[in-house]
């Protein structure tokens, strides 16, 4: 039986932490938008790589942000 190749996959960096800039505020819907599918689902962190702080900030701004309607809950209704 042939050695199986190790798949390298880089660690991922929160991109929070990395750069200082960048917020996470609630009244920036432009930002929250790439944290969510388009089926309005919030993208969890083993896949966009944040860490734990920032995503439970993260979440903590799209829930409010859909509270005063800056986002949807869910994405377009397609039938």
């Amino acid at each position: 039986m042939p050695p199986k190749k190790r798949i390298f996959q880089r660690k991922r960096v929160c991109r929070f932490c990395t750069d200082k800039e960048v917020t996470i505020d609630y009244k920036d819907p432009k930002i929250l938008r790439n944290f969510v599918t388009e089926r309005g689902k919030i993208i969890p962190r083993r896949i966009y790589g944040t860490c734990a702080s920032h995503q439970r900030q993260l979440c903590e701004a799209i829930k409010r942000a859909r509270q005063i309607a800056l986002l949807p809950y869910s994405g377009t209704t397609q039938r």
